[in-house]
């Protein structure tokens, strides 16, 4: 007789097309609270001095695979977790969004308390929103399952270490809600008051 965890596993879709680099647990540096975070491989942006240029390869690191998305899942349970955040490599590049919009649902379905953070190199009201490479089926419900956007490529002269929740001050903290439902970008405020 087959165990219950397998049946359910079995039951799952299959996920192709996506590998990821890293699961953080506990992650407090990439987005508000103690989060989940899930840093996907393939990025087109390749920016000059990026922290995780290993993840530019599409095919690096593990296969994102139903068990991948149950783990994840586990993770975001304990109360203590605010969110997830998605980071890479580029979450945006299509083939990514194909198989991260089937697991937001599932997260935002699961967890509709806890907030998912994303940062991309592609800019919300110009890549995002307008036709770009990045823009595809996908898009705007992975930006409506969204609730904070770091937006904008890493550009070493505008490094500092006294930002919060990004690498240079060419980067934009969106709130994707407030910003879809004004039409206009709206930043958005940590609690802590600190940008």
């Amino acid at each position: 007789m087959r165990s219950v965890a397998v049946l359910r596993a079995a039951s799952l879709p299959p996920f192709t097309g996506m590998n990821y680099g890293e699961i953080k647990n506990f992650d407090i540096a990439n987005g508000e609270g103690v989060r989940v975070s899930l840093f996907v491989s393939g990025c087109t942006h390749h920016c000059k001095n990026c922290f995780n240029k290993e993840t530019w390869d599409f095919s690096f690191g593990k296969p994102f695979t139903a068990e991948t998305e149950e783990l994840l899942l586990r993770e975001l349970e304990p109360d203590y977790i605010d969110g997830l955040s998605l980071l890479g490599g580029e979450p945006f590049e299509p083939q990514n969004q194909a198989v991260l919009l089937p697991f937001l649902r599932r997260v935002k379905e699961r967890y509709p308390q806890k907030s998912v953070w994303c940062y991309t190199g592609y800019l919300f009201d110009r890549d995002l929103l307008g036709e770009s490479r990045a823009r595809c089926a996908h898009t705007d419900e992975m930006l409506s399952l969204t609730d904070v956007l770091v937006d904008g490529e890493f550009v070493q002269e505008l490094y500092s270490i006294a930002l919060q929740f990004r690498g240079s001050s060419n980067q934009r903290i969106i709130d994707v809600p407030k910003s879809l439902a004004s039409g206009t970008v709206v930043p958005y405020h940590p609690k802590s008051g600190k940008i």
